[in-house]
């Protein structure tokens, strides 16, 4: 039956919930699940009855659930999972048939995830864990988890499996999950310890960060420590975790202040409609996920990123994968992710849709556009792109100011440097993200470009009308204007074109000098 949310509980058994709980102490078992009312494929054998296995100071028990999730379900199916008291270790694995289709029509494809006792309701209470597709199989202890779930206790009641069908086949998509009870003496919890808000660092300066890295906790291939030596090789001062629908990793970088590595905590929030990095979250913060922006649920949530300390940066706003494009509009926003790894088409479309956003005009609201790797393993590059930050310190507090205020820049890796400023005759002065007051309309602005480690590169200035003047990176770039002739001045480092008249990928980008007279 459909819940409020949309999804589908499958909460009708073969057998009653009291017949089950019947049979479940009459076995001496922890619990019996039955398949679902769901029908099981035309050769599909019976699911078999539990196999209990005992020790000295343990008991296994494992049961079979197969079910078939027809096209056109909801986005999330929940498979009832009763509990036993007295769990050590609860085991999960699954698995769904891929049957061919037709050239053009997507095949399945089956995401799962876990929720507690404490239920299923949007908001992520019961929330213990979500592998998405990277993963057959998972475990919970009290001590420990797979990455991507949730360790703690294992309190007995009606927990759900949380399948997501992403694409189902025209045939249907038939699963089976198998469910291993260990009961015996809990394992103790263990302590939690997360990354320091604050290292030393060199006071303000420019810090070079990557706020979109995924690692064994979702779907990357690297694990923390991995990532820690990546990121310090690619010149890195920060990362902010961002693993996709959960919040396990925070708890996974102590060694990263020991190797100079600031380690904010987040969540890529991997919607039907289109992704949105949390970024320098409370730890232990969680998002849900579970909504489409036809839901007008996102604000909820936005507003709870905040709540937290955090930042709402929509991630590749144009990415033409399945579920990717950003449908949610703009308005809850702190910041877009505008370069999104290796330079591609919906980067170049990213970048012309933020820049039709900017105006100028005195106390216009306005988004700062960053970039990011997006890493998941190898040949993805950490830090390629990169977002640089002018922020007082090293610290989560100083960095999420600086971004929120746009003084960054955008570099394919440590290698680009770039100084960008607009200076008057008077003296006054200012950076990237900052307005420059000019005292009169008229007033005639110097604006100075430069670039290091763009080698062969291009030096492009863009006004509120378009492409104003270009130079070659070996130089130095000057320009003179007015604020009536210029509403801001951001600047552009970008390879030669491989299909002229389009522009080259870009090296560097900066955010925008706003000029008011």
């Amino acid at each position: 039956m459909p819940d409020s949310q949309g999804a589908l509980i499958l909460g009708v058994m073969v057998l009653s919930r009291r017949a089950l709980l019947a049979l479940a102490q009459a076995t001496g078992a922890a619990t019996v699940a039955a398949t679902p009312l769901l029908p099981a494929p035309s050769d599909a054998i019976p699911a078999p009855a539990p196999t209990t296995r005992r020790t000295t100071t343990t008991t296994t028990v494992t049961t079979t659930l197969r079910g078939t999730i027809p096209a056109g379900a909801p986005d999330f199916v929940y498979v009832p999972l009763e509990v036993p008291p007295g769990l050590r270790e609860l085991r999960v694995s699954y698995r769904y048939e891929k049957p061919a289709t037709p050239p053009g029509t997507p095949g399945n494809a089956l995401d799962i995830g876990l929720f507690d006792q404490r239920g299923t309701a949007l908001g992520g209470r019961g929330f213990r864990g979500w592998s998405g597709g990277a993963r057959s199989e998972f475990f919970l202890r009290g001590d420990d988890a797979t990455p991507g779930y949730l360790a703690g206790p294992l309190e007995p009641g009606r927990w759900y499996i949380a399948l997501g069908p992403y694409t189902v086949a025209p045939q249907g998509l038939a699963y089976e999950i198998t469910a291993t009870f260990v009961t015996g003496e809990p394992a103790p919890p263990a302590a939690a310890a997360h990354p320091p808000e604050r290292l030393p660092g060199r006071g303000r300066a420019w810090y070079r960060g990557d706020c979109h890295v995924h690692s064994v906790h979702s779907d990357g291939r690297s694990t923390p420590a991995e990532i820690i030596g990546l990121a310090r090789a690619a010149g890195l001062d920060f990362i902010n975790t961002s693993e996709h629908n959960t919040h396990s990793s925070h708890t996974a970088w102590a060694d990263a202040a020991a190797a100079g590595l600031l380690v904010l905590t987040g969540e890529e929030i991997t919607t039907r409609t289109g992704h949105v990095l949390a970024v320098g979250t409370d730890p232990g913060t969680f998002v849900d996920w579970r909504y489409r922006a036809c839901d007008g649920r996102f604000g909820r949530f936005a507003h709870a990123i905040r709540q937290a300390g955090g930042l709402v940066v929509p991630a590749h706003p144009h990415a033409t994968c399945i579920g990717c494009a950003w449908k949610f509009g703009f308005g809850e926003a702190d910041a877009v992710e505008v370069w999104n790894g290796p330079w591609t088409p919906d980067d170049e479309v990213s970048l012309a849709s933020w820049d039709a956003t900017l105006r100028g005009s005195e106390g216009d609201r306005w988004l700062p556009a960053l970039a990011h790797s997006d890493y998941h393993r190898a040949p993805d590059r950490l830090g390629g792109p990169q977002t640089v930050v002018l922020a007082d310190d090293l610290s989560r507090t100083a960095i999420l100011a600086g971004l929120r205020a746009g003084r960054v820049y955008a570099a394919e890796s440590a290698a680009v440097s770039v100084d960008f400023s607009a200076v008057t005759a008077r003296g006054a002065h200012a950076g990237t993200g900052q307005r420059l007051r000019t005292g009169g309309p008229d007033t005639e602005v110097l604006v100075r470009l430069s670039a290091t480690g763009a080698e062969g590169c291009e030096l492009r200035l863009v006004t509120d009308q378009g492409l104003a003047l270009t130079a070659p990176a070996a130089a130095a770039l000057t320009w003179r204007t007015t604020a009536a002739r210029a509403a801001y001045v951001r600047a552009e480092v970008r390879h030669p074109p491989q299909f002229p008249p389009l522009p080259g990928a870009l090296a560097a980008f900066t955010n925008p000098i706003w000029l008011t007279g």
